[in-house]
């Protein structure tokens, strides 16, 4: 099972209140649970990746066991942690200015 935390707005569009657990089938990588999520919650599609070339969207960030894995490539495994569900698989709405 894994677990993912969406942005507080991401959630808003899928009236989750708290994180997603997911069952996905083969190898575990961004890809893998990216897809899992925009099948359960089609709404989500093109929000946090480009519906056509699958990149991630800007201002949208990726984390998992204290590490940024926003450019990793997204057919990389995930840690272990990630996939046993010890560890949540973070998607995090970016913010930028100064």
């Amino acid at each position: 099972m894994i677990r993912v935390v969406l942005p507080a707005h991401l959630k808003t569009l899928t009236h989750v209140s708290g994180e997603v657990e997911l069952v996905v089938t083969g190898p575990v990588c961004q890809r893998s649970v990216l897809d899992a999520l925009e099948a359960r919650f089609p709404v989500l599609v093109g929000t946090i990746r480009d519906p056509v070339t699958q990149q991630r969207r800007p201002f949208i960030r990726f984390f998992a066991c204290e590490q940024d894995l926003s450019h990793v490539a997204p057919d990389e495994p995930l840690p272990p942690e990630v996939e046993t569900g010890r560890e949540i698989f973070f998607v995090i709405g970016a913010m930028a200015g100064g």
